[in-house]
């Protein structure tokens, strides 16, 4: 083995020198410089100060207004607040153990931060993963007439958070266990060590990773396909419905590579340490994985602001005080000046 393992923690070090410590206990700056744990707050303050109003407005916009009460819509609102859970739950666990070292709080610090981060990764990948079933239920129609309406919509969120429920609470009660990861300052689960439970481990990639990264990759390659033979069959006279079905399919795309891009550098690092325990890495081989993963509380909703023109115009027209300034300006009739000659 190439590192030390403690009770409830692994540092990816040997301790021939004496030097390694509790991460509880002690700084960690023995892995890495002071000025990579200021770098790592400065970070994790910035995700903190802009995804949580960006998730609380995705939020919010989402319930109030009734023209957002869509399937696609309500799940994205999901993924808002899940990201929202992260950011409150663990954001400043890892802002306040980068300004110290390692994790003043203790043992429960990292227990804490890793419960809600995981359980936050779990309910993004399943909404995700749904939004994509939606979208080929509604384009390519596999059953029929059948289509998400407001009660599955509901079903498929709730759906979502017992997925996350059940990958995340075994952990806190015994199978497996949350530990200090990578620079020793940020809470995860435990793929690394002897003391990890294999078969749960492996159920959780299977089921949780795999499955629903499968599905998003299978539907979104059934929606591109079935996009290119809507545009060669119909060219301009497609209607407005049409359209506004190949934005909402086009932005569903995008959210699952956005979501694919940010997410998968970390499963397959843990994967890979995982399978390869005992193997030399370093303290940044599992942090840049996870603290990258973490931007994706921010960039999901401006995505989603970007790409929707309905949502875009709600958001607007709340932070305008119910006025939508660029929408009345849209509608604006144009003035035309007739002149008129009159005959000799």
């Amino acid at each position: 083995m190439n590192g030390t393992e403690g009770p409830d923690f692994y540092v990816p070090m040997l301790n021939n020198t004496g030097i390694v410590r509790s991460p509880y206990e002690y700084p960690q700056y023995y892995l890495a410089s002071p000025a990579a744990y200021s770098l790592v707050a400065a970070y994790m303050f910035f995700l903190f100060i802009v995804a949580f109003p960006i998730n609380i407005l995705t939020i919010h916009v989402t319930l109030q207004s009734k023209k957002l009460r869509s399937p696609i819509n309500y799940l994205q609102a999901n993924v808002a607040l899940a990201n929202l859970f992260m950011v409150i739950g663990a954001f400043p666990t890892t802002f306040y153990s980068s300004m110290n070292g390692y994790f003043a709080i203790g043992r429960m610090g990292a227990i804490f931060e890793g419960f809600f981060c995981f359980i936050c990764i779990i309910v993004s990948i399943w909404s995700v993963a749904l939004m994509a079933m939606e979208r080929v239920i509604t384009v390519c129609k596999p059953m029929g007439s059948f289509r998400f309406g407001e009660n599955s919509s509901i079903m498929a969120v709730c759906f979502a958070w017992l997925m996350g429920c059940i990958a995340s609470v075994p952990p806190l009660f015994g199978v497996s266990r949350y530990v200090p990861e990578g620079m020793q300052i940020i809470g995860g689960l435990d793929y690394y060590t002897s003391s990890t439970h294999e078969p749960f481990i492996m159920f959780l990639f299977a089921c949780h990773i795999w499955v629903p990264v499968t599905i998003m990759v299978v539907c979104s390659a059934g929606l591109l396909c079935a996009g290119k033979e809507s545009e060669s069959t119909q060219g301009r006279s497609e209607s407005v419905q049409v359209r506004a079905e190949g934005e909402t399919t086009r932005l569903t795309v995008i959210m699952v590579i956005t979501f694919l891009v940010s997410i998968m550098p970390y499963a397959f690092t843990a994967w890979w340490l995982f399978t390869h325990r005992g193997g030399e890495y370093g303290p940044l081989f599992m942090s840049v994985p996870s603290l990258y993963a973490k931007s994706y509380a921010i960039y999901n909703p401006i995505f989603y602001f970007w790409m929707n023109k309905q949502f875009r115009q709600c958001t607007i027209s709340t932070l305008c005080c119910g006025k939508n300034p660029m929408e009345e300006e849209e509608r604006s009739p144009s003035v035309h000046i007739h002149s008129s000659v009159s005959p000799a």
